[in-house]
């Protein structure tokens, strides 16, 4: 039995993601994670995740960090190690280190990528990992009567020649590293290095791997979803942030200004993690959008089978009444969504009887993953905005099973009579269905 179970699990999760699959192909993700991740027990299966990924034909840009190795490496010299305002003072003696621990943590990387997909059938599969001198960087200078000395900022990434990379289904691997047209190197960030990167290639995602579940918010829950301006709100708002999570929320909302459509913020520590945010509808960390993930909007034609398949097990159980395919497509304009990354979670319907001012709310439907977090409230409001629109007075609604829904939202009981005449001439008395009906004018 507890096998039959996990075969249907794994059915469903593979029809699920099976779209993203399709969606993704083709597409340039920009991954990033701190020096921390080659030390973690999970690294080698992120190494196995990343591989995954580019054989499904993702383009993958990583971009590795190396903090604990350059402070383990300064340590053993003796060495001062001085952070100023979350940056790093490098001088000569922290510029070699960056250089040595850099290089071996690319060089391990480079390793772990070149074992490809062990104990499967994609284990003879080559994975080519690309690096270079793609970025070009200059000094931090001083800044606030800081000398951060060999502390760089960038200014250019070479877009074309990783490109060039990606088409050839390489992936490319940056260091925290950047250097001059006069030879000089300089320390960077691993997260600076990422948004820029991602920025200048208009990558489809900036991905995070971090030490934190994602954004926390006031409730101290995760947010799951919040846009670029949300995001921008929380870090100019009064909320007393974590450095970590302050800098990281500061990097995302630079990427999606820069163009970057979505920016996934994922704990490192999660087994699994990277796929379970990508192929998986609602994820496992934070999403910062340029534009919202969930949309309430006017139906299309287009949204037809998605509506169908929402309302098909109501319709089933006899809480909604059946609609062929053929009158929803001629009723579509009647029709309004919410959207959620390609996917109808609620629907409703307004039709308008301008000689009587009255309006009828049907069809209201929430997916059952997803009710009890207000969408039939955000759906209901909109369908109220555009009744006031068509200037509707009053809103009523046939119901089986919800009277008390609506009765919480203002709806008062009343006779059929109340009905205009022509949805009086259709009421089906076998369904013996309750009028309730809302005033609008106040």
């Amino acid at each position: 039995m507890r096998e039959k179970q996990q075969q249907l699990a794994f059915v469903d999760w593979f029809r699920q993601s099976s779209p993203y699959i399709r969606a993704f192909r083709g597409r340039t993700f920009v991954i990033t994670f701190g020096g921390e991740m080659l030390a973690d027990a999970q690294f080698p299966s992120l190494v196995h995740d990343l591989a995954l990924l580019n054989n499904l034909g993702i383009r993958l840009v990583l971009v590795h960090g190396a903090r604990p190795q350059i402070d383990k490496q300064l340590k053993q010299l003796g060495a001062e190690i001085t952070i100023m305002n979350g940056l790093r003072v490098t001088d000569i003696a922290a510029l070699e280190c960056v250089k040595q621990a850099a290089g071996a943590v690319r060089v391990e990387i480079e390793a772990q990528l070149s074992m490809g997909l062990s104990a499967t059938p994609l284990a003879k599969c080559p994975i080519k990992v690309v690096s270079g001198n793609f970025v070009t960087a200059m000094p931090l200078g001083i800044r606030d009567g800081v000398d951060y000395l060999h502390t760089g900022e960038i200014r250019k990434i070479d877009t074309d020649a990783i490109r060039g990379h990606l088409q050839q289904e390489n992936i490319v691997l940056l260091s925290p590293m950047g250097y001059s047209p006069t030879g000089e190197v300089f320390n960077l960030t691993a997260e600076a290095v990422a948004t820029e990167a991602a920025k200048q290639l208009k990558a489809d995602k900036l991905i995070m791997l971090t030490d934190m579940d994602g954004i926390p918010g006031s409730n101290r829950n995760i947010i799951r979803e919040l846009t670029q301006r949300e995001a921008q709100s929380i870090l100019e708002g009064k909320r007393k942030l974590k450095d970590p999570i302050r800098q990281t929320l500061a990097h995302a909302v630079s990427a999606c200004l820069g163009g970057v459509s979505r920016v996934h913020l994922i704990n490192r520590h999660t087994d699994g993690g990277l796929l379970l945010e990508l192929f998986t509808r609602d994820g496992i960390g934070s999403l910062i959008s340029s534009a919202s993930f969930e949309d309430v909007r006017r139906a299309t034609i287009d949204d037809v089978g998605g509506i169908l398949d929402l309302i098909s097990p109501l319709e089933q159980e006899g809480i909604l009444v059946r609609r062929s395919r053929e009158l929803l497509e001629i009723e579509i304009d009647y029709f309004s969504v919410i959207e959620r990354d390609g996917l109808i979670v609620a629907c409703a319907a307004l039709y308008p009887y301008p000689d009587d001012a009255v309006g009828e709310l049907a069809c209201l439907a929430v997916h059952t993953e997803y009710r009890n977090e207000g969408r039939g409230d955000e759906l209901f409001q909109f369908i109220i905005k555009q009744a006031r629109a068509m200037g509707v007075m009053k809103l009523f609604v046939l119901t089986t099973r919800t009277a008390h829904w609506f009765r919480e939202r203002g709806f008062k009981p009343a006779n059929i009579d109340a009905l205009p005449v022509k949805k009086r001439q259709l009421y089906n008395y076998q369904r013996n269905s309750k009028v309730f009906i809302k005033d609008l004018s106040s």
